[in-house]
């Protein structure tokens, strides 16, 4: 395999408008590896970059390229990397940190201030043909994994590192509130922990997942009352009344962990739950160290990525793919293949 001199990409140039371009392929860095992209997902947060043009406070200013939960073939490595690592089948891992802060030397490297994390503002992610990227941060994947499934194992790893904040274990009660992919695959991880889930949705078509992939009860919230005595709550819809229905539904000590973001960044909690019933309550931002893990989950069989998997696009269709989320609810993920023919679909 050889570096190409030149990538394509799909860029942001504003909103709701994308072009796709052609650049020189990055030089690497002496620990870096170029990777040939195969499959990324389209996640709830490159739709809000792309419909809104901002998430909170940070806004897209100039061109960007979304697209962070991705899959590939390392094509070229850089001068510290062994040459045995080219042809290798990688997750990408897509936050690099610093390794150098107080949060890098103590394992959370998720919370480093100095990550660099795809498609936000202002490093580009892989709606691409190649990227480049630390060597550590592409994780080896198994044949048992196809692209779309390694590519997916970014989120995964958002719902490993959820439910293990929760401490998910044999017997826990779990209700999971917000049946988008994350949810889902909450739902899963809780499942191979030992747990027994309830998951809760507004939307008929994502409930019917949930109970494909295993949910012993699911619940429209606006028809039918949340089940009572949780001993776990995992809140992946950032609704603020869904949050605290949640935390209303759990048992004395429960655990709440809060992992979708609220539209306005604030929500007013129950603090006479909270403290009458001693409800521990902790968010979540990405993960740290759990790439491994989550590929070895998926690869066992215990958690269906492929379920997941609703629709595939070529580069050049990452408009329709970006927006396919917003107009069907039964749109799970969205996949786009950058190394597809633009004119044709699968």
């Amino acid at each position: 395999m050889t570096a190409p001199p030149f990538l394509r990409a799909a860029v942001m140039t504003a909103v709701d408008t994308t072009v796709v371009e052609t650049r020189p392929v990055p030089a690497l860095a002496p620990h870096e590896v170029l990777v040939e992209v195969r499959s990324v997902g389209v996640c709830g947060s490159d739709v809000h970059w792309y419909r809104d043009g901002r998430i909170g406070s940070t806004r897209v200013e100039d061109p960007l390229v979304l697209g962070h939960e991705a899959s590939g073939v390392i094509v070229a490595v850089g001068a510290e990397v062994r040459d045995s690592r080219v042809g290798h089948r990688v997750a990408l891992e897509p936050g690099v940190p610093c390794g150098r802060c107080g949060q890098c030397r103590s394992g959370r490297y998720n919370l480093c201030p100095d990550v660099r994390f795809f498609a936000t503002p202002p490093v580009d992610g892989a709606f691409a043909t190649h990227v480049a990227l630390s060597s550590d941060f592409a994780h080896d994947v198994p044949d048992a994994l196809d692209d779309d499934e390694a590519a997916l194992i970014e989120p995964l790893a958002v719902a490993l590192w959820a439910a293990r904040k929760a401490g998910i274990g044999i017997g826990d009660r779990v209700l999971v509130s917000g049946a988008g992919p994350v949810g889902l695959l909450v739902l899963q991880v809780a499942l191979a922990a030992g747990a027994e889930v309830c998951v809760s949705d507004v939307a008929a078509e994502r409930l019917a997942v949930a109970a494909d992939l295993g949910a012993s009860t699911t619940v429209d919230p606006r028809s039918d009352p949340l089940p009572a005595d949780r001993t776990v709550l995992i809140e992946c819809s950032g609704v603020a009344a869904a949050i605290r229905a949640g935390i209303a539904a759990l048992a004395p000590a429960g655990r709440a962990v809060l992992v979708g973001m609220a539209a306005d960044g604030e929500v007013t909690l129950p603090l006479d739950v909270l403290q009458s019933r001693e409800i521990s309550l902790t968010g979540t931002f990405r993960y740290a160290n759990q790439y491994p893990d989550a590929i070895a989950l998926a690869a066992s069989g215990r958690v269906d990525l492929r379920r997941l998997v609703t629709s595939v696009h070529p580069l050049g269709a990452v408009h329709d793919a970006l927006l396919l989320p917003g107009r069907d609810r039964a749109a799970l993920k969205p996949m786009v293949h950058p190394q597809q023919d633009e004119m044709t679909t699968a």
